[in-house]
C-alpha cells in the first residue's frame, strides 16, 4: 500500500482485513519493552499500520509521521478536521530539536519537565509534514515517560502521530486494549497491551517566542508557568 491510497481507501483495506484477524492485542512488557516486540510494532508503522500504544496520560493512536495516508486515514477515525493537527511523540529531547525550533528558553524548559505528561507547543521545522502544522506554523511535542512508546519512536527512528484512543462519536476515553480493539480494532493493525494507564491528559504549554502560555492543565506541575 503506497501513500498515495486515500484515507478511506486504507480504513476499507483494514477494516476487510481485521474480519480476517489482523488486528491483534500486542503484550508488552511496560517496563522492559522486548526488543523484538518493538521491531514487530515498527515493521508494522513501516508498512503504514496504524497501531494503539501506552503513553504516560492515555492510550494513544498513531502512525509513521511520514505516512501521510495514515495520518489522513486517522482524521477520518477520530472525525476530526485537519485544522486540528494531532501531536507527535518524540524519543528525546535531541530529537525534538530535528522537529522543532528550540530556543535556549525551550531547551532548558523541556529538560526540566520531560519525559513527562507534558505537550508543548513549538515552531515546526521544516521536517515536519505539512499536514501536522498548524496555520501558524507550530506543532505539539510529547515526550512522555513511558519505555514503550520511547522504544518505539528510538527504533523507527522519527516520530509517531499521538492522539487519544476514544471513541469519534460519543468522544469517550477507551482506556484498554480490550475497549479500543472493540470500538476501533477494524481500524488497527497492532494494539499494544502495556497496562494500565493514568487517564489524565498532558498538560499543553505554548512556549512560542519564549512566552509560556498555558492551553490546557492536565497532569504535572504547572505551577512554574502561571503569571
Amino acid at each position: 500500500m503506497g501513500n498515495e491510497q486515500s484515507a478511506e481507501q486504507l480504513l476499507a483495506w483494514f477494516t476487510k482485513m481485521n474480519r480476517k484477524g489482523l488486528s491483534m492485542i500486542l503484550e508488552i512488557n511496560s517496563k522492559h519493552p522486548e526488543p523484538r516486540k518493538i521491531k514487530q510494532v515498527v515493521d508494522a508503522l513501516t508498512n503504514g499500520g496504524i497501531i494503539a500504544y501506552p503513553t504516560d496520560t492515555y492510550y494513544g493512536i498513531g502512525c509513521d509521521l511520514f505516512n501521510k495516508a495514515s495520518i489522513e486515514k486517522i482524521y477520518h477515525l477520530k472525525h476530526r478536521s485537519p485544522q486540528q493537527p494531532f501531536s507527535v511523540i518524540c524519543s528525546d529531547l535531541k530529537n525534538i530539536s530535528e522537529y522543532a525550533q528550540v530556543t535556549n528558553y525551550a531547551y532548558k524548559t523541556m529538560k526540566r519537565f520531560l519525559p513527562g505528561p507534558y505537550t508543548f507547543i513549538l515552531e515546526g521545522s521544516r521536517l515536519v509534514p505539512k499536514i501536522m502544522l498548524t496555520k501558524r506554523q507550530t506543532v505539539g511535542i510529547r515526550v512522555p515517560n513511558n519505555p514503550i512508546c520511547l522504544a518505539i519512536v528510538e527504533q523507527l527512528g522519527h516520530p509517531v502521530i499521538n492522539t487519544s484512543a476514544s471513541d469519534a462519536e460519543s468522544g469517550e476515553i477507551l482506556a484498554t486494549p480490550q475497549e479500543i480493539k472493540e470500538k476501533l480494532g477494524h481500524a488497527l493493525e497492532i494494539i499494544i497491551d502495556g497496562g494500565g494507564v493514568v487517564g489524565i491528559p498532558s498538560s499543553v504549554i505554548s512556549l512560542i517566542d519564549d512566552t509560556p502560555e498555558i492551553l490546557r492543565e492536565g497532569q504535572g506541575d504547572i505551577s512554574i508557568f502561571r503569571t
